[in-house]
C-alpha cells in the first residue's frame, strides 16, 4: 500500500446517525418524515435533493425549500445545521491513526461527501486536516459525490505519482461507498467501529 484515502463524517468523527437523532429530537421533526420528504422532492424534481446538495448543485437554501415544500405545517429544517454540528464530535484515535499513517510514509487523501455551506463547520473539527491530509476532495466543490466512480478517480489524480487504485487503502463507514472502491481495485475498510477499523487497517498495511 502507498495511499490511505479516508471518508470524514462517521469515520474520523462520531456517527453521523447521533447527530440526525439529536436534531429530531430536538425539532420534533421524525426522521422517517424526513426520508418521506426527500422521496416526495425526488419524485417532484426527478433528483435527489441530498445528492444535487453534495454536489454543490443547488445551495443548502434551496435543498431546505425543497424539503419544506413537502413537510407542510411540519417546521423546517432551519436551524438543523446547528444542532447537528452541536452534537458531532472528533474521533481521536482515528485522526491520530491519519497522522500515523502520514508520518510512517504513506500518502493520505480525504475523500468526503459534504455541503459546500458546511465547510467552515466541519473543517473547525478537524482544524490539522491540511496537516494530516495532503489531498482534500470535497465532493460539494468538485460536482460528483460517493460512490460514482469518478469522484475515486479524481483523487488518485490529485494524489498523482501515478498511483493506482491497487495501491490504495480505502476507509469509509458506507458499504456502497466501499463496493465502489473496491470495484475499482482499492483495499477497502468498512468503518463500524474504531476498535475494528484500526485492526483491518493495520492488518491490510502489514
Amino acid at each position: 500500500m502507498k495511499a490511505v484515502i479516508c471518508d470524514f463524517g462517521g469515520v474520523l468523527t462520531t456517527p453521523l446517525g447521533n447527530a440526525f437523532a439529536a436534531w429530531s429530537k430536538e425539532s420534533g421533526i421524525p426522521l422517517g418524515d424526513l426520508g418521506t420528504a426527500m422521496a416526495a422532492a425526488t419524485e417532484r424534481h426527478g433528483d435527489h435533493p441530498l445528492f444535487l446538495l453534495e454536489k454543490g448543485l443547488i445551495t443548502q437554501a434551496e435543498f431546505i425549500g425543497r424539503i419544506d415544500t413537502e413537510m407542510p405545517g411540519a417546521g423546517s429544517l432551519d436551524g438543523m445545521l446547528d444542532v447537528y454540528f452541536d452534537h458531532l464530535e472528533r474521533n481521536p484515535e482515528m485522526i491520530d491513526l491519519m497522522r500515523d499513517l502520514r508520518d510512517g510514509g504513506l500518502r493520505t487523501a480525504l475523500l468526503t461527501n459534504n455541503v459546500r455551506e458546511w465547510e467552515p463547520r466541519w473543517r473547525s473539527l478537524l482544524p490539522e486536516i491540511d496537516e494530516i491530509f495532503e489531498v482534500v476532495v470535497d465532493s460539494a466543490f468538485v460536482g460528483m459525490r460517493k460512490p460514482e466512480p469518478e469522484i475515486y478517480t479524481l483523487t488518485l489524480q490529485r494524489l498523482g505519482d501515478g498511483l493506482a487504485a491497487r495501491d490504495c487503502l480505502f476507509v469509509d463507514d458506507i458499504d456502497l461507498n466501499c463496493d465502489t472502491a473496491r470495484e475499482l481495485g482499492m483495499t477497502t475498510v468498512c468503518f463500524s467501529d474504531t476498535e475494528q477499523a484500526r485492526a483491518e487497517i493495520e492488518s491490510a498495511l502489514a
